[in-house]
């Protein structure tokens, strides 16, 4: 199309100088018609050496404009000497020169006319206002015209020095016209190109859109394009740490460095959340050796996927091992550590999902309390340097099971510490996990995307939040600052009410709220009520006593613990009503062991309460036997 297009304009343009130069249309004069054929047969030639013809003409660039003088420049020059030398200038060089703007103006014309009409066909039926009008800005309505999804109707951003100028052919507005061009230009999202931002203006310029009730989405990070692991207009919807607003912890490379470099690492539960981000972040620490512990067959294939992946691309080489075993499995932990030479240890192997261990209490006591003792033996027998336990804020006064068994197993390492100096052992503390899961705001994602409701215990209920990086993070600092016993906590910055966060994630996707105040909303908030052992908040602390670290924002917190003897016995009391299934005498000891835990009004285990339904119903089946013969026994004889 592009050479039959040049083919019949080009004689045209070289027709259309002579007529500008005679004054009005030109005929044909004799041996001009030469010059016509000359004028095709010196540019077309010209243009196919230069790869016009083979240019994509929607992805077109300076570089191909660059081509476009150059082709038009050099046809004219050839032009010129066939004009001079060959026919005898039938035509006046000045004509020449005209022709040179006519075709410089044809040909590069013709082109970005073609490409606008390709964009402008491509734009999808989804208006959006762009929030950034710097070089992400741009680059995202690049993206946009090729992607055929969005249409751009203008940008907005805080330089006020850009406001009325025009960015890739889109108009900049302050951000207070956003309500006006809301309504007039029908937007339905917001994209972010605010890649460079800080967490905490990106959280004041989220809240000035809460109110709008209109889509919110972000661009990826600059680093998951550059690598591959997204595209300029893979947008998502606003990030929770967005709307937090917190500025992730800086790193310490020498703390991190400590434990790892150089060094024989293993991670138990290498396949949860907590436990597969340690090995990504451990990975890049240079370890002389790797192991991954893990129980789930598919949980154990992916990370190992993932990891040598990860290696290929940094082009790490060190040895990197994946071996399925249980925690349980004090034996099995022996081997492993005895045959890799292990150094250092993260246990992040348990049951976390609250209600869930409130419901298998005697799983939730093995797998928490039992298998952080068979590690940690097996770190002593085989003088492993330093244990890291992954423990949890609901360790922390703990009204559920699982937080007292968390608890616990941080005082079983604390009494293990009394009992030697060849083994460090330390626990580490945080709150809820961004993105781990079972986490609540994947939860509030997908119950906004099928219309609701969304699901909140209490109006009053709070969190503490953290990132899976920062949380990796954390766990392998506090492992080189460990003196022996620690535990080490974050400054997570306030409690986060979680109706509140349910509110604006609701509004930042495009919808409102349904409530009394708004029966014509989009989204109903339902409240389901506390769960059982529930608290409204969490601490991050027994009392306030904590000291500072190496790190500025890592506290040491100081806190009793009873002796390894008092441990030893409450530890074989326990195996014994583990071993009779013996719910309520398990409890019982987790209450005398963690003596802030006060143990509920009900066990909510579902085996030992249908153990208890059923000899209720044989104790009556039986009462009702009785009575039953006792009514249909002989009188007495006198």
């Amino acid at each position: 199309m592009m050479l039959g297009a040049d083919l019949v304009c080009i004689p045209l343009a070289l027709w259309a100088a002579t007529s500008l130069k005679a004054g009005g249309p030109a005929r044909l004069l004799e041996g001009e018609g030469w010059l016509y054929v000359a004028a095709v047969m010196a540019t077309v030639p010209v243009f196919v050496r230069l790869g016009l013809y083979r240019a994509v003409i929607r992805f077109m660039g300076p570089r191909a404009l660059f081509a476009v003088v150059a082709g038009v420049t050099v046809s004219v020059l050839l032009l010129l000497a066939v004009n001079t030398l060959l026919l005898g200038t039938v035509v006046p060089n000045s004509v020449l020169a005209i022709y040179w703007n006519l075709a410089l103006l044809y040909v590069g014309g013709s082109r970005l006319l073609v490409r606008g009409l390709i964009h402008f066909r491509r734009f999808g039926s989804d208006r959006v206002v762009i929030y950034g009008a710097g070089a992400a800005g741009a680059q995202v309505v690049s993206a946009l015209m090729g992607s055929g999804r969005y249409y751009p109707v203008a940008f907005v951003d805080d330089n006020r020095s850009l406001h009325g100028s025009v960015v890739n052919g889109i108009e900049v507005f302050a951000p207070s016209s956003l309500p006006t061009l809301i309504r007039q230009e029908d937007v339905n999202t917001v994209l972010l190109a605010l890649p460079s931002l800080s967490r905490r203006r990106r959280k004041e310029i989220i809240q000035s859109l809460e109110t709008l009730s209109i889509r919110v989405q972000t661009m990826p990070d600059i680093l998951d394009i550059v690598t591959g692991r997204a595209n300029v207009e893979s947008f998502r919807d606003v990030d929770v740490n967005d709307l937090l607003g917190r500025d992730p912890v800086p790193l310490t490379e020498n703390l991190i460095d400590a434990c790892i470099r150089g060094k024989n690492v293993m991670v138990t539960g290498a396949g949860g959340s907590i436990g597969s981000q340690l090995c990504r972040q451990i990975v890049k620490q240079g370890p002389k050796r790797l192991v991954l512990l893990e129980m789930s067959e598919i949980a154990l294939y992916d990370v190992e996927r993932d990891l040598r992946a990860e290696m290929s691309r940094a082009g790490l080489d060190f040895e990197l091992l994946a071996l399925l075993g249980n925690a349980h499995h004090k034996s099995r932990l022996r081997e492993v550590m005895q045959a890799f030479a292990i150094q250092t240890v993260y246990h992040a192997a348990a049951y976390k999902h609250l209600p869930i261990v409130e419901q298998n209490v005697i799983e939730g006591v093995h797998n928490n309390v039992f298998s952080t003792l068979h590690a940690a033996e097996a770190a002593l027998l085989t003088g492993v340097e330093t244990f890291v336990l992954i423990s949890t804020d609901k360790a922390v006064n703990p009204t559920s099971v699982m937080g007292a068994t968390k608890r616990m197993a941080e005082i079983v390492l604390q009494a293990l510490q009394t009992q030697t100096r060849r083994t460090r052992f330390c626990m580490v503390r945080f709150g809820n996990v961004l993105g781990s899961s079972g986490s609540v705001v994947p939860l509030f994602q997908e119950q906004i995307r099928s219309g609701g409701p969304v699901t909140v215990t209490h109006p009053e209920v709070r969190r503490f939040f953290m990132t899976i990086p920062e949380a990796a993070a954390l766990v392998l600092e506090a492992g080189s600052m460990g003196k022996g016993g620690d535990v080490f906590v974050l400054d997570m910055g306030q409690l986060v009410k979680i109706d509140e966060l349910a509110r604006r994630m609701i509004n930042l996707m495009g919808f409102s709220v349904r409530d009394e105040a708004h029966p014509d909303g989009d989204i109903e908030i339902r409240y389901t009520g506390l769960r059982p052992s529930e608290k409204l908040y969490e601490e991050l602390s027994i009392g306030n006593n904590f000291t500072g670290t190496e790190h500025p924002m890592v506290m040491r917190a100081i806190e009793h613990s009873p002796t390894w003897d008092e441990v030893s016995a409450l530890l074989s009391e326990m195996n014994v009503a583990l071993d009779k299934g013996d719910c309520g005498a398990v409890i019982a000891i987790l209450e005398r062991a963690v003596s802030e835990y006060k143990k509920p009004n009900a066990i909510h285990d579902l085996v030992w309460r249908r153990r208890e339904a059923a000899v209720v119903s044989e104790g009556a089946r039986i009462a009702v036997l009785a009575e039953h013969r006792s009514q249909k026994a002989p009188p007495a004889v006198s």
